[in-house]
């Protein structure tokens, strides 16, 4: 597919709010119900705070940060800085004090929109060390201490100056922004540790915009539940620019604590998510079953067996015959039609990115009906590189490449991709920017992957890639993914790097564990005591290893440690997109692991 004309989130705000002008642009739930806001009013309120922005000093060019979750506040700050020329910097509300202290140093940012008084203090403790920073905006009624004035406040001074030629002029200097224009810094540490602020112009997001209305289809009238971090550039784009560009009503979740009354009340039509929503998702459907005792147990059994058979069927253009279509019916009465009516009932699309999906999840929901479009891409990409489309769809991919982007392997089999959104280059890193962007403007990704009838799969990171004191190369990945599909399984890592074999980290899903636990009549006070007893242990061992069939001898792992604690972002084991930082495990738990090792190879 051809490249997307390029283009600037500027004019996508504008085309998009002038051309639907609908009642319900936004949506978020106070007084205990969603409440609608008009593309009028977004477009008063984005004026309003620019021109505010202007009042206290901040120019087209300067940095601002955000630090807020999801919510109308947060759209309101982001078109007002695009529409201003100033770059803005997102920030994970998830991160303590401490590791937001070198982002806002390097990004230089001199005013931050600032959520609620718990993220104020925050900032508030760092203003000593990062003199840059002039303004504190906060989104509260009153103003916290620590913060400088409210979005209210900065909404008033910029009304102040607001008339019919101060719009015009406004207007007029939002679309002379350039498609090369810087848009916005957004920080990833990947799995190293170590920040690197990625520069990403408007048509690097623009162009991935773009790119996704001409693989599916908007009716304009979707509705999509926004969950997702919006400083991550998968739920921005996807979330935020693609359902503001299509028309759709963008309804905030009030946290992932109330995600289903959230799906029950929105109905959405099109959602984001990450693997891991839809592993919780399956989990739920499975403690259910297993809570309601022996019958409901072999159904949920039997109905994952049809769903795999099923999908196997259906998902590759052929028909279903009558024996098998027969028993999906019966699968979708007894179980599915009541998942599809948890996610709202009106579901029409799921996007999986931030990490691979299970094979056997996926399956589990197609059967459901409902269809979850994997995809793949980098916070430097802007962030889609490929995906599975209604048209090019294969279950254990992640799908053709977007319009405009090539990709190739690379002899080692890293996967390389070149297009329109790959990023201008890391902030204040050239010789990181020159390792990632190669003379030819190849950005390399990092990740091992193989393209087969143009759909891409990927089978590992590079940097993550084992390799044995016997020089056995195991990519780690797909072998945890596996270990994942357990419902007594919330996180997993493997390690064995320049060891003789690998062992496991294995995170328990303590909810499971202990329904079964109970059903076993197994008596316990803590988590440890739950994780340390033998029974526990051995089912735990056998569900995850009998995982493992047809993986090589030398891949299999042969020890497992079974941890009474979750890895966190805290703790500076999890980014803040929540992948595992590998080298920080490792070191936490060193003792762990070298007791694994201390065994011996029996």
């Amino acid at each position: 597919m051809t490249r997307p004309a390029p283009g600037t989130l500027a004019q996508l705000f504008f085309d998009a709010a002038l051309g639907y002008d609908k009642p319900d642009a936004l949506q978020v739930k106070r007084d205990g119900a969603y409440r609608p806001i008009s593309h009028r009013t977004l477009l008063e309120r984005v004026r309003h705070v620019a021109f505010g922005l202007a009042a206290i000093g901040v120019r087209p060019g300067d940095r601002v940060a955000i630090l807020s979750e999801n919510r109308p506040e947060w759209a309101i700050a982001d078109f007002a800085c695009l529409t201003s020329g100033i770059p803005n910097v997102p920030l994970y509300p998830s991160l303590p004090a401490a590791r937001l202290l070198p982002l806002l140093s390097d990004s230089g940012v001199v005013a931050a929109f600032v959520s609620t008084p718990e993220q104020v203090r925050k900032i508030a403790a760092l203003r000593a060390q990062v003199p840059a920073l002039r303004s504190v905006i906060a989104f509260t009624e009153a103003v916290p201490d620590g913060a400088d004035l409210t979005l209210s406040d900065l909404e008033a001074l910029g009304r102040a100056r607001d008339g019919p030629e101060a719009a015009a002029r406004y207007r007029d200097a939002a679309r002379a922004i350039g498609p090369d224009d810087l848009a916005t810094v957004i920080y990833t540490s990947g799995t190293s540790g170590e920040p690197k602020g990625a520069m990403l112009t408007h048509d690097n997001i623009a162009s991935n915009v773009a790119a996704a209305r001409t693989v599916l289809d908007f009716p304009g009238n979707d509705v999509s539940l926004s969950f997702l971090p919006l400083s991550h550039i998968f739920e921005r784009m996807g979330g935020h620019y693609l359902m503001f560009a299509v028309g759709a009503s963008i309804c905030y979740a009030e946290s992932l604590v109330s995600l289903s009354e959230n799906f029950a009340e929105v109905r959405p039509t099109f959602v984001m998510a990450v693997p891991r929503i839809y592993e919780t998702i399956y989990a739920a459907a499975w403690q259910q079953a297993t809570t309601r005792g022996v019958l409901a147990r072999t159904v949920f059994r039997w109905a994952c067996a049809v769903a795999t058979r099923w999908t196997d069927v259906r998902s590759t253009g052929r028909r279903a015959g009558p024996w098998l279509a027969l028993q999906h019916a019966a699968a979708d009465r007894l179980l599915f039609a009541r998942l599809r009516a948890r996610m709202g009932g009106k579901i029409r699309y799921f996007v999986s990115g931030g990490a691979p999906l299970a094979v056997e999840i996926n399956k589990f929901f197609y059967a459901a009906g409902i269809v979850i479009l994997e995809g793949y891409g980098l916070t430097e990409t802007a962030p889609v590189i490929a995906v599975n489309t209604p048209a090019h769809f294969r279950i254990g991919t992640v799908g053709h490449a977007f319009a405009g982007v090539e990709v190739r392997i690379a002899p080692d089999g890293e996967i390389l991709c070149r297009g329109p959104g790959v990023m201008r280059g890391y902030l204040n890193q050239p010789e990181a920017t020159r390792a990632a962007i190669d003379a030819d403007g190849w950005f390399h990704t990092g990740d091992i992957g193989e393209s087969r009838d143009g759909f891409l799969s990927i089978t590992d990171r590079k940097k993550d890639l084992i390799i044995t004191s016997a020089g056995k190369n195991i990519a780690p990945q797909p072998i945890e993914n596996r270990i994942r599909e357990s419902r007594y399984v919330s996180q997993v890592m493997m390690v064995g790097d320049r060891r003789p074999y690998p062992v496991l980290l294995v995170v328990p899903n303590m909810d499971a564990l202990a329904a079964w636990a109970a059903a076993h009549a197994i008596v316990w006070q803590t988590p440890a005591a739950l994780v340390a007893d033998p029974a526990v242990r051995r089912h735990v061992e056998r569900d995850v290893l009998g995982r493992l069939t047809g993986v090589a001898a030398y891949e299999r792992p042969r020890r497992m440690a079974i941890l009474d604690h979750a890895f966190t972002i805290d703790a500076g084991e999890l980014t803040p997109k929540l992948s595992i930082m590998r080298h920080a495990v490792v070191a936490r738990y060193a003792d762990v692991i070298e007791a694994m090792y201390a065994k011996g190879d029996s």
